[in-house]
């Protein structure tokens, strides 16, 4: 791996946590409903811009939600360049993904785990696993 990917690896993967942070606590925005997730963070080689890309469960309407992430963007970036030192704090570019609506869509499909669900569960958690998500359980 080049030098310059494993950095900007490591800066995406700051960027990703920066911004969850700044959406969970500090972010003030009535548009912005739901529980959002960051799910990836892309981040150009010149540091100038960078995707967010994001997972919206619950909301309102997501299409207000993504309109108040990119009004609330200067907000975050601000706060971004505030906790993450570099030159040049990305202008940030907010994009929904829907991988992980579809994957809870998909689980809806299953009602309880028994023997039979059980493999279909496990692909689940393993596809959730692969996008780095955080996996909570609660048993009824």
């Amino acid at each position: 791996m080049p030098k310059n990917e494993a950095r900007l690896n490591r800066v995406n993967e700051e960027l990703k946590k920066e911004i969850s942070h700044v959406l969970t606590f500090e972010l003030k925005n009535s548009k912005v409903t739901g529980l959002i997730s960051v799910t990836k963070a892309k981040i150009t080689p010149d540091f100038k811009y960078a995707k967010i890309y994001v997972s919206i469960l619950n909301s309102k309407s997501i299409g207000k939600t993504m309109e108040g992430l990119k009004e609330s963007s200067g907000f975050i970036r601000s706060q971004v360049a505030k906790n993450i030192n570099l030159r040049i704090t990305p202008e940030l570019i907010f994009e929904l993904d829907d991988s992980l609506e579809a994957i809870v869509f998909s689980m809806r499909g299953v009602p309880s785990i028994d023997d039979s669900g059980i493999h279909e569960f496990f692909d689940i958690v393993d596809r959730l696993k692969a996008q780095n998500c955080i996996i909570k359980f609660s048993i009824i």
